[in-house]
């Protein structure tokens, strides 16, 4: 009885370190998550591009981001839209930041480059505007920042951080979780960039 309980409760330990793993990672994959990873293409495997419906984000007054509130993804012009979830409490999204500002550096003029949490900012939320604004300046970001607590859009992070490119119709056409390098960061955006002729897989 006593070795039952014990191997339970070792199964217990296995099962809640490995959703913590999940959350942080997200789940394993070959390659890709949402759009097809290296080579593009759709979420489903069927053929066909999801398409994300525009959800307003706040933004916010820091280095790079002005405060107001912003269609994601972009509906106002031609632009692809980029998309990095994170959170602040999140190690890898650290890890992160430096190859984001050099895919900001070579691609950034091109699309909607913004970074996503769904943290909750305020007097009475996890942490302060003020704190957050630090936190982006101390990591160097210099691109738009947003908030979406209700998650509006956060819903399709499956861990962190999640980088996502969505081409100018608004069809998710790369995802991927995990820290990248900006040579993939800037391989993804391409994805969303290359489709301008037609909707390329999609309805």
């Amino acid at each position: 009885m006593r070795r039952r309980d014990v191997l339970a409760g070792l199964g217990s330990v296995g099962v809640v370190a490995g959703a913590g793993a999940v959350a942080v990672y997200g789940l394993p994959s070959t390659g890709n998550l949402e759009g097809g990873g290296d080579d593009g293409g759709d979420s489903d495997g069927d053929g066909e591009a999801d398409r994300i419906d525009p959800a307003e984000i706040e933004t916010v007054d820091a280095p790079g981001s002005e405060a107001g509130e912003i269609l994601v993804p972009a509906s106002d012009d031609d632009r692809p839209t980029f998309i990095d979830f994170f959170g602040t409490w999140c190690p890898p999204c650290i890890d992160q930041m430096p190859a984001l500002a050099a895919a900001h550096d070579r691609v950034g003029d091109e699309v909607l480059f913004i970074s996503i949490t769904s943290e909750s900012v305020g007097e009475d939320g996890m942490l302060t505007e003020a704190e957050l604004v630090d936190w982006w300046d101390e990591h160097d970001g210099s691109w738009t920042l947003g908030l979406d607590p209700s998650a509006d859009l956060s819903y399709l992070a499956t861990g962190y951080p999640t980088a996502m490119a969505i081409d100018a119709d608004g069809y998710l056409r790369w995802s991927e979780t995990g820290t990248k390098t900006a040579d993939e960061l800037v391989a993804g955006i391409e994805h969303a960039l290359e489709v301008e002729d037609g909707n390329d897989g999609a309805d």
